[in-house]
């Protein structure tokens, strides 16, 4: 504290407290300044700390502190007035809204006396000479408050026809307030409408688009406008997540997971703000907060988990069921203290309401993962008979299993179920067996052999058959494939025989010879590998076809209206696809999987073509055919329908998703590569299947610009993502996906880490280009974030690697980049300057030894670029003051005008980049009073474009000030060069030597 001498001294240490995050520590350091202004014997010092210490009260979870110093503040007003500057006259009006509003958050705060206190802001107001507009504001925030909706709209109606002022708030908070009461009164459209221009970006402030994204959530569900309301989520948490004051923003974050079937996103939103359970700085902040998290509880508890544990007041464990009661009854409690005090039930009303809200639109799906899933609601279950009707059980397990219909399976089980207990024929207890088994996998052959014992037993030889050979399959499946083989040919032998005599149907013999060929099937697979190309695998290859074609030749031609007859042929044609990609030919196993999948839909079975579309798919993709691998997966997806099981859909979506990134349809993308995510969360592979969705969603997220939600679901990808399971390469790119979209954010600090760690992992790689190329964006960054020694590093980092790799470029803008940072140091020109000079010697040793002429004029260009940055360099050294100045600026346009020469030299196609350097020389040479050459170079540049209307082929380093904004279309660069030049004429035909100014060359 005894740093703190004079006002300046105060000043500047006020500056710094007001950068540091919101928050106890942040209003205890302001307390301090206020016990260190009072001892300067400077009234104006009291009254700017009395200020401050309002501000960051105002700005925290002790809100209720700021109306002590505000007080004091008004009294030195009343009594010496003369004592404030027109600043703090300013701001001492200003922060009447703050304590209005701030009252209303309070209840022990009479009402009369909020009635009072905005009587006594209208009269300084009017004393003042402002317009009445912040004061029916004000009147409105009040009787929203206690829900006298028509005091409100006259309110409104006063306040929007008052001029703004000096004390209306921005454009972008006087627009969230106006939206959240059309939104209270049922007025969706017109709130979002309202928000439109905050939401786009247009209007901005410390605290929004904060707020509005946040008051947005629920009226996007209303209006069923998921999309939307999913982004502005990831944007909106991301953006109040560290800001304490914002309570009441983030209760609406919780509230939207809690309302789309994000339960668990937002138990973790919980977790990460214990304080916000128990800080009562601001009450209505908390009750808005214990009102949502009793919404959420009562959520968990309606999905049979009230007994999870959950994250809560600190002191004790909590499972949801008791923190529901818990938060239950503090909110109550608190809006009764309120409508105590306001006379009225609204916001008890309003309460109630709020935790008994229902989701207005089925479950969202974020893209981003939560640690721990919450299972969607279990189906009601349809009411029973309480004795069932087992003949009705068995005729539907028949209806289904004879069309090879879905669930045909728990048909069966549910007929087993009935009949416990009954004595049941062979016939039924062989059907029963039979689809027990189906339903076992492996561990199914004894049940099938049971089943086929029955089958014999009911006078049917044929289904015998068939059971003995499903037995056989399902020990191929297990690996015993020899024995497999052996066991199927005697049914397949019989069969035959049975069939000829009319001893058994076409269905039971093509249910033989089918499970003949799958188990042959199998061995050709078992085939594959070290040896495979031998005569015994060409043999076996040959016997599995050979079986196949018997069952088309079988069942060709002769399958009527029997869909299982059908399913045979459609499955054969799939077979004789995998035989055909094992030997190789890949491209009659893509026509073969698309016969077998048309024929399946054909006969009215598409989910069975879900399989063999998606091997199609990644045959066709495999071949280049992207097409035809876009077209395989949509069909796939279609056919799969409500019959396909959340792993399959997951990774039919997140193909789709990569086929359509390819070709630059990242929206579309995007939205596929979200619904991959959320059924791998649901088929409970969020680790492995999942981190692949949310990596790839986050890059379509970033590929579009949305940077805070590509953000939020790469920094969810990233603890799942692992070199083992995924690739070190997955590794990296998210990292630098992420590093990219913080520096986007303006979180250089966090990009410089991403950056950093990223290319540690690409250090150990074998090509190097990678690494360097993290380095140097590393770089960026750390100068970004003012760490210039740490940025120096990387970008030495990366400049020894882009020697090492041959690349000049990359060594030439690293060289240049560490020529900026040195110039920030103290005495810096001259270390910069030398680096200025390595870089173009750098180019020029490149520019001679080009292989070829593309290359050499790449390196002139870049001659041209470093020539440019050396002036503009030597530029910023002089406006530093000083004796060297003038020689500075001489040298710098010496430099430029070289730079122009060089870009001169490649004719029209750098016409930008020489003008560029031409109008920055024009400006020096007015500086330096070379008026004359100053009109000649802008003349120079009008001439040029009277001709010209190219576009620049070079670029500019991104973290370096130097060169054309990135994205400026020709016409927009030309009018940008036309109108610097004609204002160079301007200024330079102004000759302050003489009594008249006009041009005499």
């Amino acid at each position: 504290m005894s740093g703190i001498t004079d006002l300046g001294a105060l000043r500047e240490a006020m500056a710094e407290n007001a950068g540091r995050p919101e928050g106890p520590a942040r209003n205890a350091r302001a307390e301090e300044l206020l016990a260190a202004a009072e001892q300067l014997d400077e009234p104006l010092a009291v009254i700017e700390a009395l200020g401050h210490q309002v501000k960051v009260y105002n700005y925290s979870s002790e809100k209720g502190k700021m109306f002590v110093p505000f007080a004091r503040l008004l009294r030195l007003w009343d009594e010496r007035p003369g004592d404030f500057d027109e600043f703090e006259a300013h701001s001492l009006h200003w922060v009447f809204k703050w304590v209005s509003s701030g009252m209303l958050d309070q209840p022990h705060i009479p009402l009369v006396s909020i009635e009072g206190w905005l009587g006594e802001m209208e009269r300084r107001y009017r004393l003042a000479g402002y317009s009445e507009g912040a004061v029916r504001s004000a009147e409105h925030s009040v009787a929203a408050h206690v829900g006298d909706v028509a005091r409100a709209e006259r309110a409104y109606a006063a306040w929007l026809a008052a001029d703004r002022d000096a004390m209306s708030d921005c454009h972008a908070c006087e627009l969230h307030t106006r939206g959240w009461w059309q939104a209270e009164l049922g007025r969706d459209e017109e709130a979002l409408e309202l928000w439109r221009p905050v939401l786009e970006g247009r209007y901005a402030c410390a605290h929004e688009p904060h707020t509005v994204l946040a008051s947005s959530l629920l009226p996007l569900l209303r209006l069923g406008r998921g999309e939307e309301a999913r982004a502005n989520h990831l944007r909106g948490v991301r953006l109040v997540r560290a800001m304490e004051s914002m309570r009441g923003a983030y209760a609406e974050h919780v509230e939207f997971c809690a309302l789309t079937g994000n339960e668990a996103r937002g138990l973790e939103l919980l977790a990460e703000r214990p304080a916000y359970f128990t800080d009562d700085g601001q009450p209505q902040s908390r009750l808005d907060f214990l009102s949502v998290v009793t919404l959420l509880m009562d959520r968990l508890t309606g999905l049979g988990l009230g007994d999870r544990r959950v994250p809560g007041p600190a002191g004790r464990e909590w499972t949801a069921r008791e923190l529901a009661a818990h938060a239950r009854a503090e909110a109550l409690a608190l809006a009764a203290r309120f409508d105590e005090r306001n006379g009225t039930a609204h916001v008890g009303e309003r309460t109630r309401a709020r935790m008994a809200r229902k989701p207005p639109a089925d479950r969202l799906p974020l893209g981003v993962r939560s640690a721990g899933p919450v299972p969607a609601p279990p189906p009601v279950p349809a009411p029973v008979a309480a004795q069932p009707d087992l003949p009705a059980l068995l005729a539907e397990a028949r209806r289904l299993s004879d069309h090879l219909r879905p669930h045909a399976v728990e048909a069966w089980a549910a007929v087993a179920r009935a009949a416990e207990g009954v004595e049941l024929d062979p016939r039924d207890r062989a059907e029963i067996a039979d689809h027990e088994a189906m339903g076992l996998g492996p561990a199914g052959a004894a049940l099938f052999e049971r089943a086929a014992g029955l089958y014999a037993e009911a006078g049917d030889p044929g289904e015998a058959l068939a059971a003995r050979t499903r037995a056989a399959y399902v020990r191929a499946l297990g690996g015993d494939i020899a024995s497999a083989v052996a066991a199927v040919q005697g049914p397949y032998e019989e069969v035959l025989a049975l069939y000829a005599d009319g001893g058994t149907g076409l269905r039971q013999t093509a249910a033989v010879l089918m499970g003949r060929a799958r188990v042959l099937l199998r061995r050709a697979h078992a085939e594959e590998g070290p040896g495979a190309e031998g005569p015994g695998a060409e043999a076996v290859h040959g016997e599995a076809e050979a079986a196949v074609r018997e069952v088309l030749a079988l069942v060709d031609g002769r399958t009527g209206q029997d869909v299982r007859l059908a399913a045979r042929a459609a499955e054969a044609q799939a077979m004789l696809a995998e035989l055909a990609g094992l030997r190789g030919d890949l491209a009659a196993a893509v026509k073969l999987f698309a016969r077998g999948a048309a024929a399946f839909v054909a006969a009215g079975l598409p989910w069975f073509a879900v399989e063999y579309e998606a091997r199609l798919a990644s045959l066709a993709h495999h071949l280049g055919d992207m097409a035809e691998a876009e077209r395989a997966v949509r069909a796939a997806l279609e056919h799969g329908g409500a019959q396909l099981e959340a792993p399959g859909r997951a990774q039919l979506h997140l193909q789709l998703a990569e086929l359509l990134g390819g070709r630059d349809e990242v929206v579309e993308a995007a939205q596929h590569a979200l619904e991959a995510a959320h059924w791998a969360d649901e088929a409970g592979e969020s680790a492995t299947l999942g981190a692949w969705a949310r990596q790839q969603l986050g890059g379509f997220l970033l590929r579009q610009g949305r940077w805070a939600e590509a953000a939020e679901v790469l920094e969810s990808a990233l603890p799942d993502l692992s070199a083992e399971t995924h690739g070190d390469g997955a590794v990296v790119q998210t990292m630098w996906w992420l590093g990219d979209c913080l520096s986007a954010l303006g979180e250089h600090r966090a990009a410089a880490e991403r950056r950093l760690q990223a290319a540690e992992i690409a250090r150990t790689w074998p090509e190097q280009h990678d690494h360097a190329t993290l380095a140097h964006l590393a770089g960026e960054s750390l100068g970004e974030a003012g760490l210039a020694a740490e940025a120096e590093r990387a970008y030495t980092r990366a400049g020894d690697l882009w020697r090492a790799l041959g690349d000049p470029h990359g060594l030439v803008r690293s060289l240049r980049a560490r020529a900026w940072l040195a110039l920030r140091t103290q005495d810096g020109t001259a270390a910069a300057r030398r680096l200025m000079a390595e870089a173009l010697r750098e180019c020029e040793t490149a520019r001679d030894a080009a292989a070829d002429e593309e290359s050499r004029q790449e390196f002139v260009e870049e001659l041209g670029h470093t020539h440019r940055q050396f002036g503009d360099l030597l530029a910023r050294s002089a406006a530093e003051g000083g004796a060297d100045a003038p020689p500075l600026l001489e040298e710098a346009l010496a430099r430029l005008l070289r730079s122009a020469e060089v870009f001169a030299s490649l004719g029209d196609g750098a016409l930008h980049s020489r003008t560029a350097a031409e109008l920055t020389a024009g400006w020096l040479e007015i500086e330096l009073g070379h008026r004359t050459e100053a009109r000649a170079r802008a003349r120079a540049v009008l001439a040029a474009y009277g001709s010209h209307g190219g576009t620049d082929g070079g670029g500019t380093d991104r973290a370096e000030p130097a060169g054309d904004a990135a994205g400026d279309t020709a016409a927009e660069a030309v009018r940008a060069r036309r109108a610097e030049a004609e204002h160079l004429l301007r200024v330079a035909a102004e000759d302050r030597d003489s009594p008249v100014a006009e041009d005499r060359d």
